[in-house]
């Protein structure tokens, strides 16, 4: 049976990133098919992994000076652990620079036949031209992207595509994402002030120009001047917004978020960017909120083309977002403040539990030569 060795840049476990490396939490903790972890040392160790630590001591840090080798110190690691009579299924996870680096250093070791390299990605487009693109895909076996929508990104990008896809969707924990019914979310609402006949919007994520929170308060300032029983809700941005109908909520810890969403009525997704898939937006979705996103990257995928939410064909255009978010008003307060899109809901779907099973398979369905 082939190793797996899991690369990482960050310590694991991390917690200072959501996304791939809670998942990983998850999956390390459970049953998973990782033998080793390579990577800087940890404060803590998941239990039954092992580790190669990455080295960073004076010497380590001077050859890499020398020889303009970064990932001098990842390949130590490795050269304590692979046996050359051994098959090994390495892992990467976005950080596509050492791909190359790390296919010459196999090669230079005679070790190449023996190992099945997969690069796990969580953005959306391609991140090479066409032409520079081809030594990264023939260095790897098998590309995962978060989304099929994804692939079609590189296979119509891409004149050449020699390596082998897959798609794992993003996972969230639905023993703490999950919409709460009558008199629990009455009582949470109640818990934090919220008045009876008020519709709360949530607004989830990084305060970068990209993630769209300027625009949407652009759009917010049209819509309050009509509607006085709105209230938009700004989670995990640093800077107080002075606006009518705003609400600064600032960082909230990964432990807490879930019952923002299961209070509130809407989840605003105004991504100006490719996402290659956005977490929030699931754990959104999976608390029960009547989502209104981008039409962009891989975000139509995750709301099914519209079955789970609404999309905004044209997101940089302020008037579209005005027009959705009163039809969408009508359509929630027509239907008893209840989200109609919740019943096409599978039970599974982007569920961590499910997400563990699918790594365990793409894992297990590897084929060496």
């Amino acid at each position: 049976m082939p190793k797996v060795i899991l690369i990482s840049q960050f310590p694991l476990p991390y917690s200072k990133i959501g996304s791939w490396t809670t998942m990983y939490k998850k999956y390390l903790e459970g049953n998973h098919k990782i033998d080793i972890i390579v990577c800087p040392e940890p404060e803590n160790l998941f239990l039954n992994v092992d580790y190669s630590y990455v080295p960073s001591n004076f010497k380590v840090k001077f050859l890499k000076k020398v020889t303009k080798n970064r990932y001098l110190g990842y390949f130590k690691a490795l050269q304590k652990i692979i046996e050359p009579n051994q098959k090994y299924i390495i892992q990467i996870i976005d950080n596509h620079g050492v791909v190359l680096p790390l296919n010459k250093f196999l090669i230079e070791e005679k070790l190449r036949v023996n190992c099945y390299l997969q690069f796990f990605y969580h953005g959306y487009p391609p991140f090479f031209g066409n032409f520079e693109s081809r030594p990264f895909f023939e260095a790897i076996e098998e590309h995962v992207v978060l989304t099929f929508d994804s692939y079609k990104a590189y296979k119509n990008g891409y004149t050449e595509l020699p390596c082998v896809f897959n798609v794992l969707h993003n996972g969230v924990n639905c023993d703490v994402f999950f919409p709460l019914k009558g008199n629990d979310k009455a009582d949470l609402r109640l818990e934090h002030n919220v008045l009876e006949n008020k519709l709360i919007f949530i607004w989830c994520s990084q305060d970068r120009p990209k993630k769209g929170l300027d625009f949407i308060l652009r759009v917010w300032k049209q819509l309050i001047l009509k509607y006085d029983n709105i209230e938009l809700w700004v989670i995990g941005c640093k800077r107080v917004i002075d606006l009518k109908g705003v609400k600064n909520i600032g960082r909230v810890p990964n432990n807490e978020i879930a019952k923002y969403y299961q209070l509130a009525d809407f989840y605003l997704f105004p991504s100006l960017c490719h996402e290659g898939f956005g977490i929030t937006l699931a754990e959104a979705l999976k608390c029960g909120c009547y989502c209104i996103a981008s039409n962009n990257g891989g975000i139509p995928e995750v709301l099914n083309y519209g079955q789970y939410g609404k999309l905004i064909e044209n997101p940089n255009f302020i008037d579209e977002w005005i027009e959705e978010i009163e039809n969408s008003i009508l359509d929630y307060t027509n239907n008893g403040n209840n989200n109609p899109y919740l019943t096409q809901l599978p039970k599974k779907l982007y569920s961590l539990n499910n997400w563990c099973e699918r790594m365990n398979n793409i894992i297990e369905k590897v084929n060496f030569f």
